[in-house]
Formats: structure tokens, sequence, C-alpha cells
């Protein structure tokens, strides 16, 4: 459904018209993505929109807003549409080799923050290993918070990898960041203080009927989790004791539902769940284990 083009118009008229599009095409929040996608591309802010309602909007930034309304509209996220999302107060370069950092994956970095600074606090220094990186969300979330940690971060995806490198320059954490083509531990021969991770999670038979949003945008690499969505939790299960440090902690993100089946998988190998962290929403969505 593409956006009807208009030559001039108000900061006001343009975001009430946005809101009516955004409506129209069932847009779950149409006045919230119709603020972002216009104050993006327009330049503005909140504070503008309600003092300077009258405030002509530049032919070349109304283009650049219709032209992010027909892609919103044809189902491509609104972060994809800007190329970045802010993550942790980091803002994070997206790519099509990665998937959009949620909120919820915040959850894991507030539970491992304060064991990871035990470390750096007992040792001088914290060896982190960030499994499937995409953006390098969750390990330059922790580089930012511990000024001794330095993650090495993993991803099948070379293109991936290029991202998260990007982004660590980009934020000032390319030091602390050591890129590693890795397929899970195939590539990695070091051991760590904690080994951190939001692996696919979904089960395969659940992706096609996922929202357009994440099935069409987010890499399916990056979604599947074998047919019973656990297939990355066994790997990291069976394969993590060679690489931790005595003491080491494992933290993973799990979706609606997984807790039991995944403490049970590290139990299996050897490992206690420690501690069990919600998100916002009230979900359990990160587990802590230990040896």
């Amino acid at each position: 459904m593409p956006a009807p083009k208009v030559e001039t118009a108000t900061l006001g008229a343009v975001l009430a018209r946005a809101r009516r599009l955004l409506a129209a095409g069932d847009i779950d929040d149409p006045a919230l993505e119709a603020r972002m996608i216009v104050e993006h591309f327009a330049g503005t802010d909140r504070r503008e929109a309600i003092v300077s309602p009258e405030r002509p909007v530049l032919p070349e930034r109304l283009a650049a807003i219709d032209d992010a309304l027909s892609r919103r509209l044809a189902g491509e996220p609104v972060y994809r549409i800007f190329g970045w999302r802010d993550f942790y107060g980091l803002r994070l370069k997206l790519s099509p080799d990665t998937l959009e950092p949620r909120p919820d994956t915040e959850t894991l970095v507030d539970a491992v923050l304060p064991l990871l600074r035990e470390v750096s606090a007992h040792q001088g220094t914290c060896r982190v290993l960030d499994l499937g990186t995409g953006t390098g969300a969750i390990a330059l979330a922790i580089a930012s918070q511990i000024p001794e940690a330095v993650v090495t971060a993993t991803d099948i995806s070379p293109g991936a990898l290029a991202t998260a490198t990007e982004n660590a320059a980009a934020v000032g954490l390319k030091n602390r960041l050591l890129p590693l083509v890795s397929d899970w531990f195939s590539g990695v021969h070091e051991k760590f203080h904690g080994i951190v991770s939001n692996p696919p999670y979904i089960r395969t038979d659940e992706i096609d009927r996922l929202q357009p949003e994440v099935r069409l945008h987010d890499p399916r690499r990056a979604l599947d989790g074998g047919t019973d969505g656990l297939g990355a939790y066994r790997k990291i299960a069976d394969g993590a004791a060679a690489f931790l440090e005595d003491g080491g902690m494992i933290a993973v993100e799990i979706g609606e539902g997984q807790g039991e089946e995944v403490t049970q998988i590290f139990a299996e190998a050897g490992y206690r769940l420690h501690s069990s962290h919600r998100d916002l929403a009230g979900t359990e969505r990160t587990l802590i284990f230990r040896k």
C-alpha cells in the first residue's frame, strides 16, 4: 500500500497523515511509529511537534518520510528502515545478516553484569564469550559497562561479524571486541569467565507463523532452533565445559515457556541453575548456569 505523495506540508499535518496511513495499514501502534518516522526523517523532536506544528517540512524530507511510510506499510520494521536500533544505550547498525536486538535481551545483560563485575574486581580482568553475536549487542553492552572486560564475539556469518565490528568501532569499543567466525565452539581455543548467548529458539514449524516483521526481515538462521526449538541449547550445554574457567557461568536467553526444558538440558550436562530472570513483561527470559 504505497503512501500518496504530497509536495509541501506542515509538521503537524505530516504527523496526522502518517498516523492515518499507519492506522489504516493495521500497524499496532500507529501514533508511536508515525512520530518515530516523522521525527527521524524530518529531523525534529516531540517538543517541536507540540510547540511548532506549523513548521514546514522540506520537500526532500517529506519525500524521505513518504518512502519510509511506504516501506513500513509493506511490512518492513521501523528500525530496519532506520538502519539502526538502540540497545543498552548504544546505537547499533543493523544489517540483513543480523537479528534486530530487542529490549527483552537487555534482561540478560542486567543479569550477568553483577557476576562479571565481581570477577573483574577480584582478577582485574574479565573474559567473556558471546556465541552468535549478531550486531554485537550483548557483547558491546557488557564491554561498555565493565572497562576490564574483553569479549570474544562469535558468529557463523561473516556478514554479521562485519556488522558487529563496525558497531564496536562506532561506540568506541573496537579494542575490546574480538570477532571470530565460529560455528558455536568450533573456532574457540581459550577459556572464559562467562559465556553468554541469545541463540535461535523458535521451533522450525513456527517460523512461518511469526509476524512478517520478524519472519521476512530477521535472518532465518538466527531464528530457527530446530524441531523443538532447543537445538542450540544442547550444543552450548554439551560444548561449554572445555571453555569455562573454574567458577565460570553460562547465561542464555530463552523463549517463553522454555525454562524447564532448558534447565533440564543443562542439568544433564552437569550444570545447576544459578538464577532465573524475567523481562519487563514478566516472562522468564534469562537463565544462568554454573557447573
